[in-house]
């Protein structure tokens, strides 16, 4: 009797494997990586300040900063190793996601705050990332 026992929990528990695997699949997020949000700008550039000013000092305490962190690439002194497969920007700032070393998308210039969170917003989204507000 004792090894039927045995033989049916071990059982439950060879089954149970395959439904807790499918439970936690379903609850990684879409997107694989880490991502980044690069923000290219040149010394003197008066959008960059204003950028800076208005969206730069709350941007890490965001979801979106959290999710991709800000990385300043000043474009006076040259353009990093790991960022010279993407094209160089011309406009500064120019703000490039990148998701595991891959451009997902840019926004070029300083569109102003009411602009620049839903254009951010979009392309989290396009990379598998979701506010978990709803915003």
């Amino acid at each position: 009797m004792s090894n039927l026992i045995r033989y049916r929990s071990f059982g439950f528990a060879t089954r149970l494997v395959p439904v807790v695997g499918i439970l936690m699949a379903l609850l990684v997020p879409a997107h694989a990586g880490d991502a980044e949000l690069i923000m290219f700008e040149r010394d003197g550039c008066e959008y960059c300040d204003a950028w800076n000013e208005s969206i730069g000092v709350a941007y890490p305490r965001t979801w979106e900063g959290r999710t991709a962190p800000l990385r300043r690439v000043n474009l006076s002194n040259g353009i990093d190793e790991d960022l010279k497969s993407i094209r160089r920007p011309r406009y500064s700032p120019t703000f490039v996601l990148m998701l595991d070393n891959q451009e997902v998308g840019r926004i070029r210039g300083h569109p102003g705050d009411e602009f620049f969170w839903p254009m951010l917003g979009e392309l989290l989204g396009k990379a598998g990332f979701s506010d978990p507000d709803g915003d």
